[in-house]
C-alpha cells in the first residue's frame, strides 16, 4: 500500500502542504484533483522522491517501481520508437552484454532475465502504444528532433507507458493528446494491473479510469471511493452538512454571548455567565464554505449581425501553394451556431480554424464573410507568448488601445482579475490564470465568432464548469477545438469531423463519436453521405426553395428556440442551485436554507423537464417539415 503521513511541504516560507494524509489501497486508479496551484504537483513529486517534504513520511511498497510522467520532453536524432525503447535501461543493458559476452553460464542468466522481462516482446508493445498515441509506423521512425514539443511528450508519455511499473504516476497526461488519444488512454488505464495516481482535470477521464479520488483543498487530503462524478455528490453533503453545522454553531454562539452580556454583571446569574464564557471559548469555528470570486468567465456579447456569419464553398487552404491540406470544404455558419471539430492531432483542426479566423488566405474556392464581423481567436501559443514581466492591466492596456483605465479594469473583472491580482505580473500568474487572460484579451471587442482551440488545457475541473456556463451564456458563435469531451457534449451542437483532407458533418453525438473511434470502423452512411459533394443545382431555384421553406417553418423554428432559451436559463438556474448547495451561494441564494434550496431545486427541475418536452416536440415537427 502506498501512503502518506503528516506531509508539510513550505515552498517560500508558505505551507503548500500542510499535515497532508492518504493511504492508497494496492492496485487502486486513484484521480488526484485540487484547484489549480493548490500543490498537486508538488506533493506528486515528494511521492516519487525528487523532494524531500519538511515534515511527514512517505511508506512505499518494498521493491515496488516508481514511474513519474516529468513534463521534459526528450529530443536528440534518436527515432521515436527506439526512444521508447531504450525507455527500459535493463533490457537495453542486457542485449548489449549478450553481444559480447562469452561465459555460458552469464548468457544462460542473461538469456533467462531477457525472458522474464518479456525482452523480445517490447518491440511489438512499443509499437502498440506509439500508435495508440497517434505515431503511425512512418512517425515511429522520424527522430525525436522532427517533432514538435507536444509529439515529444507523447514519447515520454509513451516511454513509461512501455515501463509498465509497479506505481504509476501521471501529471496531466492528456494535455498534449487529442480526443482519440485520450480515449486510448482511458483503455490503456483501465486494464493497468498497477497503482495509478493521477492528475488530470478531465471530468470523463476521470469517471472512466478511476475508482477512487484523492482532493487537495488547502493543504488537506482527502480520499473519496468512486469516480469524479461520485466524488461531487459526497462533496456536495460534506460541504452542506458543514455549512450546516456551521450555521448552528454560529446561533448558538449568538446565544451564549447574549447570555453572557445580559447576566455578566447580576451577581446572582454571575457563575452561568462565567461558564458559558468558557464555553465560548472552547468552541472552535467551523470554517465556512470557500468561495472563489476569481473563477470568473464572462464574455462580452456582440452586437446582432444578419446570418450567415460566414460561409465556405468548395474552399481549400494549406501553407503552401499548391498544397492544400484541406480542400472540397462546405460550411454555413450562423450567429447561434455551437461547432466542434473533431479529428486527431496532424489532421487540419487547427489549420481549418486559422482560415475562419482569417490567419490563413483561401486557396481555392471561397469564403464570404459579414460585414462587420470580428472574431476572437483563442490559442495555447497566445498563453506562451504572453510578456511575463507585464502585469495583467498592462497587458490588457497594451491591446485595448485608447480605452480608459476604468474600460480596462473592467474587461478584466469579467475574468476574475481584480485588486492586487490586476497588478500581478503575468510571470507569476497561475496556468490557469494566464489561459483567463489570454481569453479576456481575445473578448475585449466582443467577436461575434469566437474560435478556441483547446482552452481548457491548465484549467481545473471547476473553472472548466465555468467556461462552460459562460459559452451558454454567450450571445455570439463558437468554433471549438478541444479533447475534453464534457465540454464539447455540453457546448457543441453541430461536429464536424477533420480527416482525410478535407471536413465533413458528423451525424452523430460525442459519445457516437467516441464509439467509431473505437470501432476503427468508417462514420455511420449518413456522416459519410454529408461528405459525398452534392450535384450541381441551380443557385436561384435552390435560393427561392430555401426561402420558402425558411418561412413555412419559421414558427417552429421559433418554438424550438424559445425552448433552447428556456432549457439554457434552467441549466443555468439549476448550476446555481447546486452552487449553493456545495455551498458557493450567489447573492440571490444565499440567505436560503437548505430546505428552501432543495424546493428550489425541484421547481427547477419541473421547469427543465417542461422545456425539454416542449423542445422535443417542436424539434421533431421541424425535422417532419422536412
Amino acid at each position: 500500500m502506498l501512503s502518506f503521513r503528516d506531509i508539510t511541504i513550505r515552498l517560500g516560507g508558505r505551507a503548500i502542504i500542510e499535515s497532508a494524509s492518504a493511504a492508497i489501497p494496492p492496485r487502486a486508479r486513484v484521480g488526484f484533483i485540487g484547484r489549480n496551484g493548490a500543490g498537486k504537483s508538488t506533493l506528486m513529486k515528494a511521492i516519487a522522491g525528487m523532494i524531500e517534504p519538511d515534515t511527514g513520511s512517505i511508506d512505499i511498497p518494498r521493491n515496488a517501481r516508481f514511474g513519474y510522467l516529468r513534463q521534459d520532453a526528450p529530443g536528440g536524432q534518436t527515432s521515436a520508437f527506439d526512444t521508447v525503447l531504450e525507455a527500459d535501461v535493463e533490457r537495453a543493458a542486457l542485449l548489449t552484454e549478450a553481444e559480447t559476452q562469452t561465459d555460458p553460464d552469464r548468457l544462460g542468466e542473461i538469456y533467462e532475465r531477457l525472458d522474464q522481462i518479456d525482452a523480445y516482446e517490447a518491440p511489438s508493445r512499443a509499437g502498440r502504444i506509439l500508435k495508440g498515441l497517434g505515431f503511425d509506423e512512418a512517425m515511429q521512425a522520424r527522430p525525436m528532433d522532427s517533432f514538435s514539443g507536444g509529439w515529444r511528450m507523447r514519447v515520454a508519455l509513451a516511454s513509461l507507458l512501455f515501463l509498465n511499473p509497479d506505481i504509476l504516476l501521471l501529471d496531466e497526461p492528456s494535455n498534449h493528446l487529442d480526443l482519440e488519444a485520450v480515449m486510448w488512454l482511458e483503455g490503456f488505464l483501465r486494464a493497468y494491473r498497477g497503482t495509478i495516481l493521477l492528475i488530470s482535470h478531465e471530468r470523463d477521464l476521470l469517471n472512466n479510469v478511476a475508482d477512487h479520488i484523492l482532493h487537495l483543498d488547502r493543504g488537506q487530503t482527502t480520499l473519496y471511493p468512486g469516480g469524479y462524478d461520485a466524488f461531487e455528490r459526497q462533496r456536495a453533503e460534506r460541504l452542506a452538512q458543514q455549512a450546516a453545522a456551521r450555521e448552528k454553531q454560529v446561533a448558538e454562539r449568538e446565544k451564549l454571548r447574549a447570555f453572557v452580556d445580559r447576566w455578566r454583571a447580576k451577581a446572582s446569574k454571575a457563575k452561568q455567565a462565567q461558564s458559558r464564557v468558557k464555553a465560548l471559548e472552547r468552541m472552535q469555528p467551523i470554517a465556512a464554505v470557500a468561495e472563489d470570486p476569481s473563477m470568473r468567465f464572462d464574455f462580452p456579447n456582440p452586437q446582432g449581425l444578419r446570418p450567415p456569419l460566414l460561409t465556405l464553398d468548395k474552399a481549400a487552404v494549406g501553407y503552401e501553394a499548391g498544397k492544400p491540406i484541406l480542400s472540397r470544404l462546405g460550411l454555413r455558419l450562423d450567429p447561434d451556431d455551437r461547432i466542434a471539430l473533431l479529428g486527431r492531432n496532424g489532421n487540419g483542426k487547427t489549420t481549418l480554424a486559422r482560415m475562419i479566423a482569417g490567419e490563413l488566405p483561401v486557396m481555392e474556392g471561397e469564403m464570404t464573410t459579414a460585414t462587420k464581423l470580428t472574431v476572437g481567436y483563442f490559442t495555447q501559443y497566445q498563453v506562451e507568448e504572453l510578456d511575463p514581466t507585464a502585469t495583467a492591466v498592462e497587458t490588457m492596456g497594451r491591446v485595448m488601445k485608447g480605452a480608459t483605465p476604468v474600460q480596462v479594469r473592467s474587461q478584466l473583472g469579467r475574468f476574475g482579475f481584480s485588486g492586487d491580482k490586476a497588478i500581478t505580473a503575468v510571470g507569476k500568474l497561475s496556468g490557469g490564470e494566464r489561459a483567463r487572460l489570454a481569453l479576456a484579451l481575445v473578448t475585449h471587442n466582443a467577436p461575434h465568432l469566437l474560435i478556441l482551440d483547446e482552452p481548457t488545457n491548465h484549467l481545473d475541473v471547476d473553472t472548466r464548469e465555468a467556461l462552460v456556463q459562460a459559452l451558454a451564456e454567450f450571445k455570439g458563435a463558437v468554433v471549438l477545438v478541444s479533447h475534453d469531451r464534457h465540454m464539447l457534449e455540453l457546448v457543441a451542437d453541430r461536429l464536424f469531423l477533420v480527416d482525410g483532407g478535407t471536413a465533413r458533418e458528423f451525424d452523430g453525438t460525442i459519445e457516437e463519436y467516441a464509439a467509431f473511434v473505437v470501432s476503427g470502423k468508417e462514420p455511420t452512411p449518413s456522416a459519410a453521405a454529408v461528405a459525398a459533394p452534392a450535384p450541381p443545382v441551380d443557385k436561384k431555384e435552390e435560393r427561392r426553395a430555401a426561402a420558402q421553406a425558411r418561412e413555412a417553418s419559421a414558427g417552429l423554428r421559433k418554438a424550438v428556440k424559445d425552448a433552447e432559451g428556456e432549457i439554457a436559463k434552467a441549466q443555468r438556474a439549476l448550476a446555481e442551485v447546486d452552487g449553493a448547495l456545495a455551498g458557493i451561494a450567489s447573492p440571490a441564494l444565499k440567505n436560503l436554507s437548505m430546505g428552501e434550496l432543495m424546493k428550489r431545486r425541484g421547481e427547477v427541475e419541473a421547469r427543465l423537464e417542461a422545456a425539454e418536452a416542449v423542445w422535443l416536440q417542436a424539434s421533431e415537427a421541424l425535422e417532419a417539415a422536412g
